[in-house]
């Protein structure tokens, strides 16, 4: 049978495809002004938090070079107050760029450091030593170090608003290096950084710290190169076939195999197959689960690596992403030293980090002595301002290698705040106050 179409049903065809055309076109072009929208906003805050990181640079070379020519405890005491501050906010804007996956250990190193060196050399000349020539030429080189730093931050920012670049150049992936734009400036930064001086000195961040032999891997079988992928595939959520080895593994403390797939990567060390850390890159641009959420999804990807014995100690929500800290519980014992970050993306609930590399440093069967002092003498010892509402042993690290058995007394002050205070379970003695703080983004301690 013979269709026919008549020229007004034709007029009416052509008229329906071209109406339906112009529709089409113009919906991309109004979801194409809103991704570009978007886009410039996201890129006005990374340059933005480049800025501050080079802002708390500036501070911190200025703090520095005043530092040299200090002559009393109390200056030293009040630049290395400044240093503390100063290195804390540029850690948090470096938290606030895409920067996971790459290379920027000495610029995380330095960051930690400077401000906890300058307290470790205030705090001997407030007991009245003098400082040495090492020291003051530790404090040059930490000067000149962020001399450059500032110079190269500056330098980056001035590209990231003069060059024409697309959001997606920040997130560009090759054989498993994450490339592009901002990952330049970065390896730029990380060679300035080369003349760090190796600071001994008793504070956490020691470089005889920093370069233990993590002990859940010092005596560890080696694996073969498929079972650590058949770990990144699973730490990743991926098939193993997705999967793919990067051009070049870690080494150091922990050497490492290295994997990447879409933008994540993974590290899972050579002795005893361990998953050291798991990382994705994307941005979260909304907030559809609560905190509480997300630290159930936490433990739950936790579970799924078969790790087990961990509690949640506290969390932070920042830029769509809650990261929950855990520690290791020894048999009704929080092990401080033991420790776990995992992070979880509020807009769907997706793994976006863990790290365990705390946790793989410092983990192993602990013997604990009898405590000398009980509960009951360590709660009558507490300060009158607040009142105990709960007891539990602890370990804590201290600022070199050793741990402490301690009661932890969960206070309460005048306020209605919550203080934290850690008693050592054999001198009775006052090891360390924290203050809990309960913020928009979680539950911190300082």
């Amino acid at each position: 049978m013979k269709t026919t179409v008549s020229r007004r049903g034709l007029v009416r065809l052509v008229s329906f495809f071209v109406f339906a055309a112009a529709i089409l076109a113009a919906s991309n072009l109004i979801y194409m002004s809103r991704i570009k929208r978007l886009e410039n906003a996201v890129q006005a805050g990374y340059s933005g938090a480049v800025e501050s990181l080079a802002q708390s640079a500036d501070e911190i070379s200025s703090v520095l070079a005043k530092g040299r020519f200090c002559a009393s405890p109390a200056m030293m005491t009040k630049l290395s107050n400044r240093l503390m501050e100063s290195s804390g906010e540029a850690k948090s804007a470096l938290e606030s760029l895409p920067v996971q996956g790459m290379s920027i250990d000495r610029l995380e190193k330095f960051l930690s450091q400077v401000g906890n060196y300058a307290r470790a050399l205030s705090e001997k000349a407030t007991a009245g030593d003098e400082l040495s020539a090492d020291e003051r030429d530790n404090v040059l080189k930490l000067s000149e170090c962020a001399d450059k730093l500032s110079e190269d931050l500056w330098e980056l920012r001035t590209k990231m608003l003069t060059s024409d670049y697309r959001l997606s150049e920040l997130f560009e992936n090759v054989d498993g290096e994450i490339g592009g734009f901002l990952s330049d400036g970065f390896s730029g930064i990380e060679e300035g950084l080369e003349g760090m001086p190796k600071l001994i000195y008793d504070g956490p961040f020691s470089d005889h710290i920093l370069e233990r032999t993590p002990l859940m891997t010092e005596n560890a079988k080696e694996i073969s190169e498929d079972d650590a992928l058949e770990k990144a595939a699973k730490a990743l959520n991926e098939e193993p076939y997705r999967v793919l080895r990067c051009e070049a593994d870690e080494e150091g403390k922990m050497p490492s195999y290295c994997f990447y797939c879409d933008g994540a990567r993974c590290a899972v060390s050579k002795s005893g197959g361990f998953v050291v850390y798991a990382l994705k890159s994307r941005s979260v641009n909304a907030e559809k689960i609560t905190p509480e959420e997300a630290v159930k999804a936490a433990g739950e990807y936790l579970e799924s690596l078969g790790i087990e014995d961990m509690e949640d100690t506290y969390h932070e929500c920042l830029n769509g992403v809650c990261t929950v800290n855990y520690a290791y519980n020894d048999g009704g014992v929080t092990c401080y030293t033991d420790l776990i970050k995992v992070a979880v993306a509020l807009d769907n609930g997706e793994i976006l980090g863990y790290d365990a590399r705390g946790f793989l440093v410092n983990h192993h069967e602990r013997d604990f002595p009898e405590p000398v002092y009980s509960e009951d003498e360590v709660r009558s010892g507490v300060s009158g301002n607040l009142t105990v509402k709960g007891v539990k042993p602890a370990v804590i690290p201290t600022d070199s290698v050793e741990e402490k058995l301690c009661y932890e007394l969960e206070c309460e002050d005048d306020a209605g705040g919550t203080v934290l205070v850690y008693v050592n379970a054999m001198t009775g003695a006052e090891e360390e106050i924290l203050l809990v703080l309960l913020t928009d983004g979680g539950v911190l301690t300082v």
